[in-house]
């Protein structure tokens, strides 16, 4: 489930008004630590100052929030705040239009939207005009902008821009003879602030800070980086992997004790072979050897032979209305019929790898009988030189099978010991490759970032996508409120601005689970808590 998919459900479960970390939220209070002087400081340095105000952090920073609680804070009566928006638009020609629609210029140029500046101001009011996205402007539009700051004697209005760092190289590049404008660094929040945001955040939504535990306090500052449209997305997927978490322990209850997969397998391979070496055993009844082979012995329907020569009826087993089916086997088969690790499901990782009896590495037993020790391996089956009193029993109770070709020549022992210890050392080998993780997060830059696309309690659901999408996803196991969640990322950026654009280009579906970029650090963290 991802979080798009998890909205109705994320809301109701933690009792929820409203999505406390959507980007607008009902009643939104702005959160003045570490903003509330940057506010104060552009209030200030508008009114004395006549340098262009750069405001500047990474995506995620609260460039916007900011931008809206300076527009909110201002005297309406005596404040125009005109607002643009680089994005699409990052020419002069672009902003200008856009600034001259809000003011009712006719003509979309420099000096007429000082006119109308110098108009305002004599009717007491001021211009502030605020741009976001900043960092897409083009060089004619901060010349642009950088001569509407400058003004004229009888007024100007206060330019604001707000973008990313890469916006300063721009203004930089432009050698102004004289300084011409002023940079505010956002800074990141401590962990004590993220915890007060995230506080905040929950109480306008009806519940509270108790929702997290301090380690997960701690976690979602540290994938956040202290950033708090990081935190917002964080502190989401968090509480949405919990309660799938919660709900999949409600969903299947523990059945009283809890045994490993591997040891389930390996009580199966020993009631298959039991099974196995009871039908085999001496006093049932043998098919004569110079019958049908092996392998056709064990096709016969089974059930319809003569009973037994001392009156016990054979046991039937006919097809999916066995009795008791082996326990992880689908439609059941004559024990014969498969390879043991097949009947079982496969042996995983860690078994011993020794083919046990019953399966296709060893070959078929269908007589007790053995050949001296010492005897040379012949072409002719043992029981036909040393016939016993066994298959005569047999041959005069039951009646004997069709002429068929004569008994292939069982092989020499020390060819099924080659192909026994052949066969399993396949399996093990494409293990690996599935393994949650392995060792690939661990041999990455710490300080590289991946893509996280999304959370799962199934390690299937996380195979499946990771074979689905191909490429660079890849997935690893941690451990959330002690239940398993393994996680899909994608990639591994040089920098955190190479992870944000190439989230841009993931397919829709991929992007509709909201991906967001974290440090490989914070990944091996989780691994090494993990292990």
């Amino acid at each position: 489930m991802t979080s798009l998919h998890a909205d109705e459900a994320f809301l109701g479960h933690y009792q929820l008004n409203h999505d406390p970390f959507a980007p607008r939220v009902p009643g939104f209070k702005f959160f003045p630590a570490q903003r509330k002087p940057v506010l104060g400081q552009l209030h200030h340095l508008a009114r004395y100052s006549q340098l262009l105000l750069v405001v500047t952090g990474p995506q995620g920073s609260g460039k916007t929030l900011l931008r809206q609680a300076l527009v909110a804070s201002t005297n309406k009566q005596s404040v125009q705040s005109v607002v643009v928006s680089a994005r699409g638009a990052g020419d002069a020609a672009g902003v200008l239009r856009q600034v001259a629609q809000t003011l009712d210029v006719a003509q979309a140029e420099v000096g007429d939207i000082l006119d109308q500046v110098v108009q305002l101001a004599l009717t007491g009011q001021e211009v502030y005009l605020l741009v976001d996205d900043a960092e897409q402007l083009d060089d004619s539009a901060l010349e642009a902008l950088m001569a509407l700051a400058a003004g004229a004697p009888e007024g100007r209005p206060h330019v604001f821009l707000f973008g990313e760092s890469s916006l300063i190289a721009k203004l930089d590049a432009l050698q102004l003879e004289e300084e011409r404008f002023h940079v505010i660094e956002l800074q990141p929040y401590t962990e004590e602030e993220t915890r007060e945001y995230l506080d905040q955040r929950l109480e306008g939504a009806g519940r509270g800070i108790e929702l997290f535990t301090a380690d997960q306090i701690s976690d979602i500052h540290e994938s956040s980086e202290g950033w708090p449209g990081n935190i917002n997305q964080v502190a989401r997927d968090a509480m949405i992997e919990a309660m799938i978490a919660s709900r999949t322990a409600v969903k299947r209850p523990s059945m009283g004790f809890n045994m490993p997969k591997k040891h389930v397998l390996a009580i199966s391979a020993v009631v298959v072979v039991a099974v196995a070496a009871a039908w085999l055993m001496p006093g049932r009844s043998k098919a004569p050897t110079t019958g049908a082979p092996a392998n056709e012995q064990a096709q016969l329907p089974l059930g319809q032979g003569q009973p037994q020569a001392g009156g016990a009826p054979a046991v039937e087993f006919a097809g999916n209305t066995q009795p008791m089916p082996l326990p992880l086997v689908g439609n059941s088969q004559p024990v014969m019929r498969e390879p043991l690790a097949e009947a079982a499901g496969g042996i995983t990782e860690g078994d011993d790898g020794v083919p046990l009896e019953g399966s296709s590495a060893t070959p078929p037993t269908v007589t007790t009988i053995a050949p001296p020790a010492g005897a040379p391996a012949g072409p002719a089956p043992t029981p036909v030189t040393k016939p016993t009193p066994a298959p005569t029993q047999v041959a005069t109770a039951k009646p004997a099978p069709a002429p068929a070709p004569a008994a292939k020549p069982a092989p020499a022992p020390a060819k099924p010991a080659a192909v026994a210890t052949a066969k399993p050392v396949e399996k093990p080998a494409a293990a690996p490759a599935k393994a949650a993780g392995g060792t690939w997060y661990a041999g990455q830059a710490p300080g590289n970032y991946v893509v996280q696309i999304l959370g799962t309690s199934s390690e299937a659901t996380a195979q499946n996508f990771v074979k689905e999408q191909g490429g660079e996803y890849r997935y690893f196991k941690k451990v959330l409120n002690g239940k398993p969640l393994y996680v899909i990322t994608y990639g591994s950026f040089a920098n955190r601005d190479a992870a944000v654009t190439a989230i841009k280009a993931l397919p829709a579906k991929v992007q509709a689970g909201k991906p967001w970029p974290r440090t490989v650090a914070s990944v091996q963290q989780e691994l090494a808590t993990t292990r």
